[in-house]
């Protein structure tokens, strides 16, 4: 069901991969609900993925953009600005990787070249993207800025590796660029720490299926799919969550509060 939530906003989908993808998903509510989008991805990405499938149907042109690049994200939001005559009202940052997690290297042996890497595409992007948005005025008065982040920023979950740092940069990036961006142009910044869900990025992390079934035994309402993560997302890009910035949202079905379930006691105790 749609309610016209976004009708009249533009808005700047970066990460999404192919259908399993949170950020697909976020695509295809916010045009659902109104909204006119761009879609971004890093250039090998668009190779590998199937984003002009999602640009088809949400009749949204993909501009490439290396998130590690100044140049590239100029030029996105140059094109973006001249594509919808003005600024964008939403953007969602939903861009991670690890190359210490693809290569199977514990937290305790990580390769530091690999851990700069994951760091400027996980975390530092986010900083990139809004210093390059505040210095070019692309986000509209009132705009909404959403990246997505994990649990992991403030508890061990022991495979999640460096991507468990970078998030937890993330959520202090939003933080801090939302005090200013806040401050310069009423422009909220938040992070929504999701369940986790079977994307692409989350199914290359050794364990995950025991991730995502311990944190369905610890969730008093199970955990949260992409599509409802989508749902969250699209509210906080509306006019209805104006004076919501500078948070981290958990959206995990209450796993973030929960200390011990009587299904998690019963398990351990046969």
């Amino acid at each position: 069901m749609a309610y016209n939530l976004l009708k009249g906003k533009k808005g700047i989908i970066f990460g999404a991969l192919n259908e399993q993808s949170i950020a697909w998903k976020v695509a295809q509510r916010a045009v659902q609900e109104g909204a006119e989008i761009v879609l971004s991805n890093a250039p090998i990405a668009l190779r590998m993925g199937e984003l002009n499938k999602l640009a088809e149907e949400c009749n949204a042109p993909v501009i490439g953009a290396d998130v590690t690049n100044n140049d590239d994200l100029n030029n996105l939001f140059t094109k973006t600005m001249e594509h919808f005559g003005g600024g964008v009202d939403f953007v969602l940052h939903s861009i991670g990787m690890s190359v210490n997690v693809r290569k199977g290297l514990p937290y305790y042996e990580n390769n530091y070249d690999f851990t700069h890497k994951g760091f400027d595409i996980s975390a530092l992007s986010l900083h990139r993207v809004l210093q390059t948005a505040m210095k070019m005025d692309a986000i509209n008065e009132w705009g909404s800025v959403v990246a997505l982040t994990y649990i992991a920023a403030q508890r061990v979950f022991p495979d999640y590796n460096d991507m468990a740092d970078n998030k937890a940069v993330l959520e202090s990036i939003a933080r801090n660029f939302g005090y200013f961006y806040g401050t310069k142009k009423k422009v909220r910044v938040n992070t929504v720490s999701q369940s986790p869900t079977r994307t692409t990025a989350g199914s290359g992390v050794k364990g995950f299926d025991g991730f995502i079934n311990y944190a369905e035994k610890m969730s008093p309402l199970g955990n949260a799919d992409a599509a409802q993560c989508a749902d969250y997302c699209v509210s906080l890009f509306s006019d209805l969550t104006r004076m919501v910035t500078m948070q981290n949202l958990f959206h995990d079905g209450g796993f973030s509060y929960t200390g011990v379930t009587k299904e998690i006691i019963e398990q351990m105790e046969k």
